[in-house]
């Protein structure tokens, strides 16, 4: 296969996922699963899913049946593999994948196929308790809580909530949802074991510790206590050569609609990765790359395929080049979010799989 010079490269660090996995669970004192939605936030599900479960993790987790599948796929029989959206009874066709249950209409469906089979059906149930999304809500919790032979076909391994705010230790809802799910489980499924603490959780202290926790973005290198130091290793770098350098004078303008306006003469370079790479729109004119561990200056609009960096103080640039839009001091995805008002899990999750990728660690 031929090699595209103007390629960028994703490098993900899986050594470093592994360490942030450690971490976690040392902080917790108590099992993490891995989460793996949204192919491993970006950065490779198969790759991240083979590290963890050779360091040792043994339960994963995903949004969609067709994730858990492929996963199956790649981690072979032992490791337990969660659908967090559910899925009707029979549907992972035998890849032996949980379903989170989501409602009393999900408990009634896998119940009665459970007692079909004479084969109690393993399944996560979800309580919610302050999202407002999926889960039980409230009234339905109280009817399964005053007839829990509706559970009857069940062999529920885990009841689990999801924290709204885990990420604002003085929210009152984090408290609010800790008194909810202990009631609830307790009222529901005693003696069942609990799932809580998403990434920022487990930073909350051992109030929303349990048996599971379920980190997901601070396993690839996002900050779990914004406005703190972030305590993970960073995980993903992405490098992109340099296309091509041009001089342009005082006046002459950058992208479309002329949204840069020279004020000296500049060198511009122009690389290979636009908002179709998911090096986002938003960035445009307030971000910057690396080079050797300097700041160049993103300048006009990032567009579908290209993006222009001011490299006028770099005399040393040269077509091929490499620029780091993703890494580096200053420059994590963290970083880059915080300069158009998104998130670090954003950043991970857009990028594109026009670049090449690798791995380096891990098996």
């Amino acid at each position: 296969m031929e090699t595209d010079a103007g390629q960028g490269v994703l490098t993900v660090d899986l050594d470093a996922v592994v360490a942030n996995w450690r971490d976690l669970s040392a902080r917790h004192g108590a099992p993490c699963a891995g989460v793996l939605k949204a192919d491993g936030y970006g950065l490779g599900a198969a790759p991240v899913g083979r590290a963890l479960h050779a360091a040792g993790c043994q339960t994963f987790f995903v949004a969609h049946l067709a994730e858990g599948v492929a996963l199956r796929a790649t981690l072979g029989a032992s490791p337990a593999i969660i659908v967090l959206n559910g899925f009707a009874p029979g549907a992972d066709a035998g890849a032996g994948l949980w379903p989170v249950l989501n409602s009393l209409g999900d408990v009634a469906a896998h119940a009665a196929a459970g007692r079909a089979d004479g084969a109690p059906r393993p399944a996560l149930l979800h309580l919610d308790t302050g999202m407002s999304r999926l889960g039980l809500d409230a009234r339905e919790q109280a009817a399964l809580a005053a007839d829990r032979a509706r559970l009857a076909g069940l062999d529920l391994r885990f009841v689990m909530t999801h924290l709204a705010c885990a990420d604002d230790p003085a929210h009152p809802l984090n408290a609010r949802q800790a008194q909810r799910f202990a009631a609830a489980a307790a009222a529901i499924a005693p003696g069942v074991k609990r799932s809580f603490a998403n990434s920022s959780g487990i930073f909350l202290g051992p109030d929303y510790a349990s048996d599971l926790a379920r980190p997901g973005c601070a396993l690839y290198g996002i900050n779990p206590t914004p406005g703190a130091p972030n305590p993970m290793r960073q995980v993903a770098v992405l490098e992109v050569p340099v296309l091509q350098l041009r001089d342009i004078a005082p006046g002459d303008t950058v992208g479309y609609g002329a949204g840069y306006t020279a004020p000296r003469n500049v060198r511009v370079a122009t690389v290979a990765a636009g908002y179709a790479d998911g090096y986002l729109r938003c960035l445009s004119g307030r971000s910057l790359a690396l080079f050797q561990g300097r700041a160049v200056p993103l300048i006009g609009r990032v567009s579908m395929d290209l993006t222009t960096f001011d490299a006028t103080d770099f005399p040393e640039l040269r077509p091929g080049s490499r620029l780091m839009l993703v890494g580096g001091p200053g420059n994590t995805p963290d970083d880059i979010a915080a300069r158009c008002g998104t998130i670090g899990y954003e950043v991970l999750t857009s990028l594109g799989h026009r670049y090449q990728r690798r791995t380096i660690g891990g098996v």
